[in-house]
């Protein structure tokens, strides 16, 4: 974390502590499942010659109806949780992926706004640093915006949108040059809108 330096070049630090969310170990790979149940009803005639009044025998056809009928409610339900499961696999898959790249590309994205902040703190030329704070925080909102057309929650959705407004935001204020209370103003948004993505990236799993 970056000591701010006092009255007009006062600049909050962006928070860049370690974010665990616990990637290690998760199965990101999706495995696809697909069942196809097929009822054959076999019709079988038999021609025989015989002497007599010929009949069905009406004992044993409810009891094959029935069967059959189970039969096809068992596969009916063992599809539906087949294709629950692979729906949830997707949506794993989804919040992994961009979580992920929020993680890493935000990180990258407060590192570089950091060193930023350092250079105006200790009152020297920014010029060489505020092309890549720029860059980081734009690329990281494009990328998170990128991974987010999947199958994710409308909360972690809303999280990771107003992450990527804030990243542009502070993105536009050093571009700008804005003055140190609207820079702070911007830098806090980012850090809120952060903490709260990650939070709902941890929930989501």
């Amino acid at each position: 974390m970056i000591v701010a330096a006092d009255n007009a070049r006062h600049r909050h630090p962006v928070t860049s502590q370690a974010v665990l969310i616990g990637w290690l170990g998760w199965r990101s790979g999706a495995r696809a499942v697909g069942c196809v149940a097929t009822v054959l009803l076999a019709v079988v005639g038999c021609t025989t010659v015989t002497d007599g009044t010929p009949g069905a025998d009406t004992a044993i056809a409810p009891a094959y109806r029935a069967s059959v009928s189970a039969s096809v409610s068992a596969s009916v339900a063992t599809s539906s949780k087949r294709e629950s499961q692979r729906q949830q696999s997707l949506t794993t898959q989804a919040v992994v992926r961009v979580c992920e790249s929020f993680v890493t590309s935000s990180k990258e994205a407060v590192d570089r706004v950091n060193d930023f902040v350092a250079a105006y703190n200790r009152g020297g030329d920014t010029s060489g640093v505020e092309g890549p704070a720029v860059d980081a925080l734009n690329h990281s909102a494009d990328t998170v915006e990128g991974d987010t057309n999947g199958p994710l929650s409308q909360q972690l959705r809303e999280a990771l949108n107003a992450y990527d407004d804030a990243a542009r935001d502070v993105a536009k204020a050093i571009r700008a040059h804005a003055g140190t209370d609207e820079f702070n103003q911007r830098v806090n948004q980012l850090n809120d809108a952060k903490t709260e993505a990650v939070k709902r990236c941890r929930a989501s799993l």
